[in-house]
């Protein structure tokens, strides 16, 4: 398993800081990260937030979410960085078939979309149906 490892690490996602915060982010910087996403969606919910860095909007947003989530649910955190990987953003739109928009949540499961919103309604949705 030795390169599929190097290319896609192990089993488990890793929980890497990308928000200056201790809000447990897996960044989502590649597409075959994206694809592990899809498979592990079958075991354990997938959860990504789409951000841009540059907008106040998103950033608001962001912090807001982070703010009141409860991390103790059981799904995988991802934080998509729009400006750094806009073929990611791509590529998200395109194979879970959602329009692009920012900053913008989706919930994965069963390598499909089951929720997703943006904007405001990000801090008043209720997650826990989906995960």
């Amino acid at each position: 398993m030795g390169i599929f490892n190097t290319l896609f690490g192990n089993d488990q996602p890793k929980k890497e800081n990308t928000s200056g915060g201790s809000f447990p982010w897996v960044a989502l910087n590649d597409t075959a990260k994206l694809d592990l996403l899809k498979e592990r969606s079958h075991e354990t919910p997938q959860l990504i937030f789409k951000h841009s860095t540059t907008c106040g909007i998103s950033r608001m947003v962001l912090n807001m979410f982070t703010g009141s989530f409860d991390v103790s649910q059981k799904v995988d955190l991802h934080l998509l960085d729009l400006l750094s990987h806009r073929d990611v953003s791509n590529a998200v739109a395109s194979s879970l078939g959602v329009f692009h928009e920012s900053p913008q949540l989706l919930i994965v499961k069963n390598g499909e979309v089951v929720f997703h919103t943006s904007h405001g309604a990000i801090a008043d949705a209720d997650l826990s149906p989906f995960l």
